[in-house]
C-alpha cells in the first residue's frame, strides 16, 4: 500500500503503535513495532492469521509457552570468532532459547488444530537437543560450571576443596593456642583479601610465627596470617588460577561446538523475534477487542460496529462512553458523503476508517464485529485537519489545494479518499463549485471515499450520483446534543443556529442573522433531509420485500426437492424391501424343493413346481416394469408441467414489457413542462421544469434536482 507519512500522522497510526510497543518482550520488537507500515496483501493474511490465532489462546487456560527472554543477537556474532570465548550468561541465554524453541514447536504440534498457521511455521523449525546437552554438560541449572565439566577441572576442584579444609583446620588450631594468651586483640580475627588472619596486639607481633598482611589505623593491631596456614594459602591460590584457566579452556571448546549451530540459532533467533512481534500485536488486540474480519477481494468496505482503538481505550480510562460507526464502501456506493453539525463525529468517523484499513493491512486485528468484512486498497490519501504550513508561507486553503493536486493525480480504482471538511476555506459559492467538481472527477476515477461537508450543493450532488450516498451524524433536536451515530441514506443539516443558541449566543445577534438569509435557505437543510428520509425508507422497504421474496421463493423450492429426495428415498426403501422379501420367499421354496427331493418327492413333480415359480416370476418382472414405466411418465408430466409454467413466466414477463410501453407512452402525453410531479414513493411535490431525454429537472422552489423520468407519479 502507497501511504505518505502525513497520512499516517493524520491517522495517528505512529500513536497507535505506541500503545503496541509496551507488549513487546524485546527491545528490538519495541523498535520494530514503530517502524511498522502496510503490507502486501498475502504477507499481511498471514500476519493477521497468525496474530488471530495466538489471540484466540487467551480465551483458554492452555496458554502458549512464551514468555520473556533474552535475545542472543550479541552472542551471534562473536561465537564464529576463532577461540573466541562466551561467558557463562552468554550459554544460559542460548540454552533458554533452544528450550523455548522446542516449547513451543511441541506445542503448536500437539494443538495443530487450533493453531494451524502457527503449527506450520514452527514445523519448518530444525530441533536438535545437542546445543542444551553440550551447554548441560559444563553448567548446572544455575549458570555455574560443573566439577565434572572436565577430568582435569575435578582433580583441580579437589585440590582446591583439600587445601580449603587444611586452612580452616590449621587456623582454627592457631586460634585456639593463641586465644588462650595475652597476644590477641579482643577481636581475635578479622578477613583481609578473602583470608582469615589473626588480630595480635602490635607488641606481640615478633611471638606469632607467620605473613604479616597489614596493621590497624592506629597501628596498635597487626594481622597475622599464622605459619601453619600460609603454604595452604599459596597451594590454594595456585589451584584456583589453574581452575580459571581450565574453565577459560572448557568455554572456549564449548564456544567452538555451540557455534557450529550458529545458523541454526540464528534461525531460533528469528523465530523467537517473530513469535514476540506476534504476540505483541495479539495482547494490543485482546486488549482493544480486535477481531480479524473477513478480507474480500470483491472492493467491499463493511464496518459493523467499529470503534477507534486509541479513542476506545482513552474513554475506557476516563469512564466515559464510546459510540461505534456502521458503514459500507462498495463497488454500488463508492462515495460516502457525511454531513451534520460540528463537533458531532463526523471527524472521529473517517480517522476510524482509516486507522483500521491502516491496521488490517499492517496486520493488527481491528476491533469490529466479527460479521464486518474488509478489503484491502492500494492507496490510502488523505485530508484532515488544518494544514497550514508557516514554513512555505502557505494558508490553510492554499496548503489543502497543494494537497487536492496531489491526490488527483494518484486517484484511482484501488485509492480509499478520506477528506474532511470537503470544499471549506474560500468563497462558499466558490469553493463549493470547485469542491463538485472535484467530487464529480473522484467519482469518474471510480475512487472510494468518505467526505464531510456543510456544502448543500455537495449533497445534491451527491445525491444525483448513482454510486454515491449521504450520511448524517445525527444531532438531537430538543436537547441540541451530538448523537455520534452516522444515519446512512440521509444528508445531515448543519443546525447552524441550533447550535449557535446552545452555545449562548444572544437570542438578539441569531434573529438578526435569520433575517439576513431568505428563509428558503435557511429551511433547505430540512428540506433536503425529509427528502432523503424518504428515499431512504423507500429503498429500504424495497430491498426488504425484495429479500422476503427471494428467501420465500428458495424456501419454497428447497421444500419441494427435499419433498421430491424423500418421495425417491421412499420409493427406493420399499423397493429394496419387496426385492429382499421376495428373495427370502423364493430360498423358503428353494428349501422346501431340497426338503421334498430328500423326503422322496419325484423329481417330476419338483421341476414342475419349479417351472411354475419360473412363471410368477416372469410375470412380476413385467408388471414391475410397467410400475418403472408409469413412474417415468408422472416424471415426465412434472417436466411438461414446469415447461408451461416458464411459458407462463414468458408470457407474464412479455406482458410486463407491453404494460411498461403503454405506460411510457402515457407519461410521454403527460410529461411536459409545467406538470406537478412527484418521486415515486415520496410525498414531496415539485414542477418540472426542463426535460432532456429520460431526464427530467424537478423544481421544489427551494432547490432543483435532476432524475430520471421513469421514477415520476404525475399529481
Amino acid at each position: 500500500m502507497q501511504v505518505t507519512k502525513d497520512n499516517l500522522s493524520e491517522l495517528e497510526f505512529p500513536q497507535l503503535l505506541e500503545q503496541i510497543v509496551p507488549f513487546a518482550f524485546s527491545s528490538k520488537i519495541a523498535e520494530q513495532i514503530t517502524h511498522i507500515l502496510p503490507m502486501p496483501l498475502d504477507e499481511a493474511r498471514i500476519s493477521l492469521t497468525k496474530v488471530s490465532e495466538y489471540a484466540s489462546s487467551y480465551e483458554n487456560d492452555n496458554a502458549i509457552p512464551f514468555n520473556e527472554y533474552e535475545d542472543i543477537e550479541a552472542e551471534l556474532k562473536v561465537m564464529g570468532i576463532e577461540n573466541y570465548r562466551l561467558d557463562a550468561a552468554s550459554f544460559m541465554k542460548i540454552k533458554n532459547i533452544s528450550m523455548m524453541v522446542g516449547k513451543l514447536v511441541v506445542y503448536f504440534k500437539k494443538f495443530n488444530e487450533y493453531y494451524p498457521v502457527l503449527f506450520s511455521e514452527s514445523q519448518e523449525i530444525e530441533l536438535t537437543k545437542e546445543i542444551i546437552e553440550k551447554i548441560n554438560n559444563v553448567f548446572n541449572r544455575y549458570g555455574e560450571v560443573k566439577s565434572d565439566a572436565s577430568p582435569d577441572l575435578e582433580i583441580i576442584r579437589k585440590e582446591i576443596s583439600h587445601a580449603r579444609k587444611a586452612i580452616q583446620e590449621n587456623f582454627n588450631r592457631a586460634l585456639t593456642m593463641y586465644g588462650q594468651s595475652e597476644l590477641l586483640d579482643d577481636i581475635r580475627e578479622t578477613i583481609i583479601d578473602d583470608q582469615r588472619v589473626l588480630a595480635v596486639k602490635s607488641g606481640f607481633k615478633k611471638r606469632i610465627p607467620g605473613r604479616t598482611l597489614g596493621v590497624s589505623k592506629t597501628g596498635s593491631i597487626t594481622y597475622i596470617q599464622p605459619e601453619s596456614v600460609v603454604k595452604h594459602q599459596f597451594r590454594l591460590r595456585e589451584s584456583e588460577e589453574e581452575e580459571k584457566k581450565e574453565i577459560d579452556r572448557i568455554l572456549r571448546q564449548l564456544t567452538a561446538e555451540i557455534a557450529i549451530f550458529q545458523p541454526l540459532l540464528e534461525e531460533y533467533q528469528a523465530y523467537i523475534f517473530d513469535t514476540d512481534l506476534t504476540q505483541a500485536k495479539a495482547r494490543f488486540a485482546h486488549k482493544v477487542n480486535g477481531i480479524l474480519p473477513e478480507i474480500n477481494e470483491k472492493k467491499r468496505l463493511k464496518l459493523i460496529n467499529a470503534f477507534h482503538p486509541l479513542l476506545w481505550m482513552r474513554n475506557q480510562e476516563e469512564q466515559k462512553p464510546i459510540y461505534s460507526q456502521t458503514l459500507e464502501l462498495s463497488e454500488r456506493n463508492r462515495i460516502i458523503c457525511i454531513s451534520g453539525p460540528n463537533a458531532g463525529g463526523k471527524s472521529i468517523t473517517l480517522k476510524t476508517v482509516g486507522l483500521l484499513q491502516l491496521m488490517i493491512q499492517s496486520g493488527i486485528l481491528v476491533p469490529v464485529h466479527p460479521k464486518s468484512e474488509m478489503f484491502f486498497f492500494d492507496k490510502i490519501r488523505t485530508d484532515i485537519g488544518d494544514n497550514q504550513s508557516i514554513e512555505n508561507h502557505l494558508s490553510t486553503y492554499s496548503s489543502r489545494l497543494k494537497k487536492m493536486a496531489g491526490i488527483i493525480r494518484e486517484a484511482d480504482d484501488n485509492t480509499l479518499l478520506l477528506i474532511d471538511e470537503f470544499g471549506t476555506g474560500s468563497d462558499p459559492e466558490l469553493g463549493g463549485a470547485l469542491a463538485e467538481a472535484f467530487l464529480e472527477f473522484f467519482y469518474d476515477k471510480n475512487s472510494f471515499a468518505i467526505i464531510t461537508t456543510h456544502y448543500t450543493n455537495i449533497k445534491l450532488v451527491v445525491e444525483q450520483l448513482p454510486n454515491a450516498i449521504n450520511a448524517a451524524m445525527l444531532f438531537d433536536e430538543e436537547t441540541l446534543e451530538p448523537m455520534y451515530k452516522l444515519e446512512i441514506g440521509q444528508a445531515g443539516s448543519s443546525f447552524t443556529f441550533e447550535v449557535a443558541e446552545k452555545n449562548k449566543i444572544p437570542r438578539f445577534i441569531i434573529k438578526n442573522a435569520q433575517k439576513k438569509v431568505e428563509h428558503d435557505i435557511v429551511n433547505l437543510d430540512k428540506t433536503i433531509v425529509k427528502l432523503q428520509q424518504e428515499k431512504y425508507e423507500v429503498e429500504k422497504l424495497k430491498s426488504d420485500l425484495t429479500e422476503r421474496k427471494e428467501s420465500v421463493e428458495d424456501k419454497r423450492d428447497n421444500l419441494q426437492k427435499l419433498n421430491e429426495q424423500l418421495q425417491q428415498k421412499l420409493f427406493n426403501f420399499q423397493k429394496l424391501y419387496e426385492e429382499e422379501h421376495r428373495k427370502l420367499q423364493f430360498g423358503n421354496r428353494v428349501e422346501s424343493f431340497i426338503d421334498g427331493y430328500v423326503n422322496g418327492k419325484s423329481r417330476k413333480d419338483i421341476v414342475k413346481d419349479f417351472v411354475k415359480i419360473l412363471e410368477q416370476e416372469k410375470y412380476r418382472r413385467k408388471e414391475t416394469d410397467k410400475t418403472t414405466n408409469d413412474r417415468l411418465k408422472v416424471v415426465k408430466r412434472k417436466i411438461t408441467q414446469q415447461l408451461k409454467k416458464d411459458d407462463v413466466k414468458e408470457k407474464i414477463a412479455e406482458t410486463n414489457e407491453k404494460l411498461e410501453e403503454k405506460k411510457q407512452k402515457e407519461r410521454a402525453l403527460w410529461l411536459k413542462e409545467g406538470q406537478r410531479v412527484r418521486i415515486s414513493g415520496s410525498t414531496s411535490v415539485g414542477t418540472i421544469e426542463k426535460i432532456s431525454k429520460n431526464k427530467v429537472i424537478v423544481n421544489y422552489g427551494t432547490f432543483k434536482t435532476t432524475i430520471n423520468a421513469d421514477e415520476l407519479e404525475r399529481i
